[in-house]
Parts: C-alpha cells; sequence; structure tokens
C-alpha cells in the first residue's frame, strides 16, 4: 500500500506526493513576497577568505551561516536561501569535498530550518550552475548534469521530504543559469523526485541576454514549458537592465509568477574593497517599480544586505498601503 505522502519511484528514491501548500499558501495571501539577499558577501564580511567556498562553513562554522540567515529575516525575509549555491559535485571538486554533497546540502537545510522557524519563514533549496558548460560547449555531458543535480536536490530534500519538515525544503530555487540547457536539465530533476515548487532564475549580464546567449522572453516560455512555477532574473548588470529585462519576461508569460533578485546596482572597486552603487534607498524605490510590474517575488543579489531588505520591506508595506488607499477612494 502507498504512502499518501510518498511514492517510491522505479530506482528505489521516494518521492514526495505531498502538497507544497506553505510557499502557496503564503503567496495566496501578499501581492509580494521579499526573498533574502547576498549570502556571500555577508560571509565574506565576517571572515570567509576569497577562493574558499562558502558551502564548507555549513560543516565547520554553521552558527556564522546561522547569524547572517537570522538578519536576513529580522530584516523582513519572507524566504531564504541555502548556503548551497555551489553545493554540487562539480565545484565542490574543486576543494576536495565533491564527497560531502549530501552531508553539506543536509546540514544547509537544518540551519536555514533553525532560523526560519522563530520567524514562521519559509526555506528555499538554492542550486547554482555547475561552474562547467554542457557539451558541446564544455566537458558536462546531459547525464553527468543530471545525476549532479540530482545528488544535491537530495541533499537538500533528504529525499523524502515532508512540507514544512525541518529536514526538506519548501521549495526548490534554481538560479544564475545561463544556459537553457543546464536549467532544463535542473528543472527536470526537481520534478522527478519532488513535487515541491521550482522557482528558477537566470541572469541576463550580456547585452540584456544570458551568457549563452538567451533571452528574457525565450528564458520565460522554455523555463515554464519545463515545468518551472515562478520564473524571473538575478544578479545581472544594472537596475534599470534589469528593470527592462522582467518586463520582456512579463510580456512573454503574462500570468506567470516572477522573481527578480537583482544585484545592489553596479559592483565598483573602491581601493581594496568592492563596493555596490545602490544604496537601500534605492533598492526600496526599485523594489516598489518591480511589484508594479507585477512581480511576486522580490529579493537582491550580490551586494545586498540586510539594510537593503529592510528598506524594501519597509517600502513594499508602503506601496501596498498606497494601492489599498487608493482603490478605497
Amino acid at each position: 500500500m502507498r504512502d499518501k505522502a510518498r511514492e517510491e519511484m522505479t530506482d528505489g528514491t521516494v518521492k514526495s506526493t505531498s502538497k507544497p501548500d506553505a510557499y502557496l499558501r503564503l503567496l495566496s495571501q501578499r501581492p509580494s513576497l521579499l526573498i533574502d539577499g547576498a549570502m556571500g558577501t555577508q560571509l565574506f564580511n565576517r571572515g570567509l577568505l576569497p577562493g574558499d567556498p562558502p558551502e564548507h562553513l555549513n560543516l565547520v562554522n554553521p552558527e556564522i551561516v546561522e547569524i547572517v540567515h537570522t538578519e536576513y529575516l529580522r530584516a523582513g525575509s519572507d524566504i531564504i536561501l541555502t548556503n548551497t549555491f555551489g553545493g554540487n559535485r562539480q565545484r565542490l571538486a574543486l576543494h576536495g569535498l565533491e564527497d560531502k554533497v549530501h552531508e553539506i546540502n543536509s546540514a544547509a537545510v537544518q540551519i536555514a530550518r533553525r532560523s526560519a522557524l522563530e520567524f514562521d519563514a519559509l526555506v528555499a533549496g538554492s542550486i547554482g550552475p555547475l561552474g562547467q558548460l554542457l557539451v558541446p560547449f564544455g566537458p558536462i555531458s546531459a547525464a553527468e548534469a543530471s545525476e549532479a543535480f540530482r545528488e544535491q536536490i537530495l541533499g537538500l530534500t533528504n529525499g523524502t521530504q515532508t512540507q514544512r519538515s525541518r529536514d526538506s525544503v519548501d521549495l526548490l530555487w534554481i538560479e544564475t543559469m545561463s544556459s537553457l540547457d543546464e536549467a532544463t536539465i535542473a528543472i527536470e530533476v526537481c520534478c522527478q523526485l519532488t513535487e515541491l515548487p521550482v522557482a528558477v532564475t537566470m541572469s541576463f549580464d550580456t547585452n540584456r541576454h544570458t551568457m549563452m546567449g538567451v533571452s528574457p522572453a525565450a528564458a520565460a516560455t522554455a523555463l515554464l514549458a519545463a515545468g518551472a512555477s515562478a520564473v524571473g532574473l538575478n544578479c545581472g548588470n544594472s537596475l534599470d537592465d534589469n528593470e527592462a529585462a522582467i518586463a520582456e519576461m512579463r510580456a512573454a508569460a503574462p500570468d506567470a509568477t516572477l522573481i527578480a533578485k537583482p544585484n545592489a546596482g553596479i559592483p565598483q572597486w573602491k581601493g581594496a574593497e568592492l563596493t555596490y552603487s545602490a544604496t537601500p534607498t534605492l533598492m526600496a524605490e526599485f523594489a516598489c517599480r518591480l511589484q508594479q510590474l507585477g512581480v511576486r517575488l522580490i529579493g537582491g543579489c550580490c551586494g545586498t544586505t540586510p539594510d537593503h531588505i529592510l528598506a524594501m520591506r519597509s517600502a513594499l508595506l508602503s506601496s501596498i498601503c498606497w494601492c489599498l488607499d487608493k482603490k478605497r477612494l
């Protein structure tokens, strides 16, 4: 007799069939949800050395990762991303950690869950690109990519996720993709292993296309067709470029749940320090513009701090109140 919450697949893997209602319920209650900001930036500010993998901190210094999560939650984030952007076998192998994929990803979920519990926030499992191009442009075959994503996703879900379980994320978050092939493979593996919502973002950092030449409109169409629950962008170039890209995605997919998680402006070197041009006030204004474009999931990427998120939260709440007041007139 089959467990109602689990379905055994042909290879013995257990797939969740529980309803992913926490994310959908929260999304139905608000015009937009606020995501967190940069993880790497915050960890570097707390002593992570350039070249060291942020994901290793999940094992050797989980407290510092939990502090970053908690600061974003206190600033108003509804969803936090696990510290697993580079938590796949290919990237971890660069640091001799390829045999710790499951351990690193599973630990990241536990850390994020501890922080989210106090705030009743959601946890999204961050899945970044593999770091090498797929055949024919690089050495990674489709089968190798599929297996790498599969290994990481099983770590993020512990293979048997139940909604709001301490052992699993609430949704899967594929981000900073430049290749549609790679993004599609990741989506397909997510859908094979789980029924959790799958959010996907690409980085349009090359003349408003991805590095692999994918346009925002083409991305929206293809990602949704592959099974994504929400689509959008992260990282990228200027705020204006990101706004134009998200508008193209909206035009191509009028009914889609859109995501925008841009950098805090353009990075600039000031001596030995890398800074970002967008102040919290500017990011707050941009968050309101995104909400007016119908973006439902709003956050920040590189350079975005808890101060930025706090300002964005305040602005979005003010924007909501203004819209409600206008409707009453």
